[in-house]
């Protein structure tokens, strides 16, 4: 396994502790500053990963599968997270994660098809103010809470445009189907 991969793996493994510190007490006042550290790391694996496998040809299939996978699974886990602590309103949650699973069905489809389907702009953008959302609501700083809810709609209408430019690009994969 090199070393792209064994960092995707890795951000899957954080998950675990992220998670466990983020919705329990047992690192007291200090819990939400260990889980945001947690939340960082793994977003810069995701950002390092495939650096190195573009700049070393270490694209595999395993990474292609699996990174943006990884990705959805920190996302959407810390999110669920801050639902339950009421820090995000579910509906946009839900938004955000059906946006999800549409894309990874296309990408099946299209997968079957022998199409690869890159990564847009748009979603890259859409990503990016998610993680940007996440880290300042698990922050959770009184004095820039006008800024964390502006971050969270430009979030929102990111994975709304993202989504649409995708189906507008990719629809036609839907009538190609073998």
């Amino acid at each position: 396994m090199n070393l792209p991969n064994k960092l995707t793996v890795f951000r899957m493994i954080l998950i675990v502790p992220f998670v466990f510190v983020m919705l329990t007490d047992v690192c007291g006042s200090s819990g939400k500053w260990i889980a945001l550290a947690v939340f960082i790391i793994a977003s810069l694996t995701d950002l390092l990963d495939g650096k190195i496998a573009r700049k070393y040809n270490l694209v595999t299939n395993f990474g292609k599968f699996m990174d943006p996978l990884a990705d959805k699974l920190l996302v959407c886990s810390a999110m669920i997270c801050l639902v339950e602590m009421g820090r995000i309103p579910a509906w946009i949650v839900i938004i955000i994660i059906s946006r999800e699973f549409i894309i990874s069905g296309f990408r099946l489809i299209a997968s079957d098809n022998g199409v690869v389907i890159a990564a847009s702009y748009w979603g890259k953008f859409k990503t990016v103010f998610q993680m940007i959302m996440i880290i300042l609501m698990i922050a959770e700083i009184e004095a820039i809470n006008i800024l964390t809810q502006i971050i969270m709609w430009i979030a929102l209408l990111l994975t709304i445009i993202s989504l649409l430019d995708y189906l507008k690009k990719n629809w036609h994969i839907m009538s190609e189907q073998k």
